[in-house]
């Protein structure tokens, strides 16, 4: 199940963070070059943001965007589903399309992914963007030690940097 959000809900994430962490208005060059985003992929995300109601825009030289609101008024939840439409973890459960799937009725695994959904759901919900502002060594506070594989060592409470030479 990797890759359950796309690019586009990750460099929202990033993007609204890079634009809490700078007083007034700020280029989305600037922006571009500090997440190491497209500027045109980065410009189609923050339009998604800016439909949402969650930055605003000025035109002109010392324009840009900027969040409308605090950073702890945001939740994570809230900027992954004004950039990715839904946080189903299964499409038989996206309620942004009008597809019903036809086996929901009868589908023997269901109740994992809507259990799934709550879940994750819930946890996106509680962190906001001033968590992703606090974090420690790329960790958000409270997450406790995971890795895509599962344990590999038997040992839990313990923190490690995870990277892609891990998955």
């Amino acid at each position: 199940m990797a890759g359950m959000f796309s690019t586009k809900g990750k460099y929202a994430l990033r993007a609204m963070a890079d634009l809490a962490t700078h007083d007034g208005w700020v280029s989305l060059g600037d922006v571009s070059k500090r997440q190491n985003i497209s500027r045109k992929y980065l410009e189609q995300v923050i339009s998604l943001m800016h439909k949402a109601g969650y930055v605003e825009s000025l035109r002109g030289k010392g324009g840009g965007y900027r969040l409308t609101r605090k950073p702890e008024e945001y939740t994570l939840g809230q900027i992954l589903r004004a950039a990715e439409g839904s946080l189903a973890p299964v499409a038989c459960l996206d309620c942004t399309n009008d597809e019903i799937c036809p086996i929901i009725e009868t589908c023997p695994t269901v109740a994992v992914w809507r259990d799934l959904g709550k879940v994750m759901a819930n946890y996106l919900d509680s962190k906001t963007l001033a968590d992703i502002l606090n974090t420690h060594n790329g960790e958000l506070a409270g997450v406790t030690d995971w890795h895509p594989k599962g344990s590999r060592s038997g040992k839990t409470g313990r923190r490690r940097h995870v990277s892609n030479a891990d998955c």
